[in-house]
């Protein structure tokens, strides 16, 4: 642990309780001896912080194990019920809520789907329809589990768009593509969602909770750098390395692949987003003389390009029965998908890069092969020699649990609790000094 200028006691107190916290959380139940070398703390000090998390009823016993010699050690763990977070994922087809508990089991769930009756296909998106939605679906799933407001960590949502914050409006909303000209979603959701003012609002970018539910709980546990892509109507990546380990939002699906390329719904010409996006594939197949399925539903059609491309019992899409022009729709993306892959290999150099979204997870499944060789091809030897291309393995509720996943993690680095106020004691030198030393053994 780095020592801080002007560190207190109650940053000590907090510190500490984060660290059992999450050794908890990530890798229990543990007994008290185990979580001193984990944790870098010393026998008294894991014994004051367990108190105190039992006490508040924020850790409980979870049996027992047998240790060398002695008396059986008792094993703890992170209890569910206490605290309680809801996941809101404002897609592409839908908006859906879900409410967890604390071990990120999955209580109750809303989805509202987004329908156009208008001209414009951004009318799906209009803010109050949305903001409507939101306001039902919360209200929904607490009076399903039965679950008090006040007992929520926060709400956590993932918005298709650039997020920037604003003292008077909280978390403002830049989403070009769905037509949200700096929309104040915080403070909208503030004004018409019937919560208590002590719950917050974690508003950030879609692809970015998707990464940290795999970075946390998927395919991307144990990398120390990865991207993770959000492939749905548009595309968009979340990085995670060493200098932003949080994991950054990029908009990958807006870097240029054609110069003078297709129109994208952002407005730019050649985006990759206007040439892999699901909404721009399914566009493409119809441009080229296919015939996509009508009024309906975004997945619904893609499904249906996909069974046309890939009759049952042809996986390789070569029989008779295949649809050509499908099929060569579907290769072409592909290979500009591979090329997309490529910049994110030479840009980051990730261990791992990870496909998620629903249409992600659809295709993934019938051409990832063929997007890490044309990836390969495209990228430097080395970088695309030490990374891997997998499929995420969250499915499609991973944006929810990772929008979830954002109130507990301020909830950890809170140390379990609300911020006390008042004024703070320093932490003498001598007692950083001995508590820097434990923590780096």
């Amino acid at each position: 642990m780095k020592v801080r200028s002007g560190r207190t006691v109650r940053d000590l107190r907090r510190e500490n309780r984060t660290a059992v916290l999450q050794r908890l959380y990530f890798d229990g139940p543990l007994s008290r001896y185990s979580l001193g070398p984990l944790t870098g703390l010393s026998s008294g000090s894991v014994s004051n912080v367990v108190a105190e998390l039992v006490a508040e009823g924020l850790v409980e016993e979870a049996g027992s194990v047998d240790s060398a010699g002695g008396r059986p050690r008792t094993l703890l763990r992170i209890r569910p019920q206490s605290r309680y977070m809801i996941g809101v994922d404002i897609g592409e087809t839908r908006v859906r809520v879900e409410l967890f508990d604390l071990a990120l089991t999955e209580l109750a769930r809303v989805e509202k789907p987004l329908s156009s009756d208008g001209p414009r296909r951004v009318d799906r998106y209009d803010v109050g329809v949305v903001t409507g939605h939101l306001r039902a679906g919360i209200t929904e799933v607490l009076d399903r589990a039965g679950i008090a407001a006040d007992r929520l960590l926060g709400v956590g949502v993932g918005v298709p768009g650039i997020v920037s914050r604003s003292p008077e409006d909280g978390a403002v909303v830049h989403g070009q593509t769905i037509g949200w000209d700096a929309v104040p979603l915080e403070r909208l959701l503030r004004e018409s969602v019937p919560l208590p003012e002590s719950v917050p609002y974690y508003i950030d970018n879609g692809a970015k909770t998707l990464g940290q539910a795999e970075m946390w709980f998927g395919a991307g546990r144990g990398a120390q750098s990865a991207v993770v892509v959000l492939f749905g109507s548009g595309v968009g990546a979340c990085v995670v390395t060493d200098d932003m380990s949080p994991g950054r939002a990029v908009e990958w699906g807006h870097l240029t692949v054609r110069v003078r390329g297709r129109r994208c719904r952002c407005g730019a010409l050649g985006c990759l987003e206007a040439y892999a996006g699901a909404e721009a594939l399914l566009e493409r197949w119809r441009e080229a003389g296919g015939q996509p399925l009508a009024d309906v539903d975004e997945e619904t059609a893609l499904m249906a390009m996909l069974a046309a491309a890939y009759p049952a019992g042809q996986d390789d899409g070569a029989g008779p029965e295949s649809d050509a022009t499908a099929l060569a729709v579907l290769e072409e993306t592909a290979e500009y998908l591979g090329a997309g892959f490529s910049d994110l290999i030479n840009l980051f150099q990730p261990e791992r890069i990870l496909v998620g979204g629903w249409a992600g997870l659809q295709l993934g499944t019938r051409f990832l092969d063929a997007v890490r060789a044309h990836a390969t091809s495209y990228a430097l030897a080395y970088p695309a020699a030490h990374v891997r291309i997998d499929l995420g393995t969250l499915g499609p509720d991973a944006v929810t649990v990772g929008a979830a996943a954002l109130p507990l993690a301020d909830f950890f680095e809170r140390g379990g609790r609300q911020e006390e106020t008042g004024p703070q004691e320093q932490v003498p030198a001598w007692q950083t000094t001995l508590q820097d030393r434990a923590a780096n053994g």
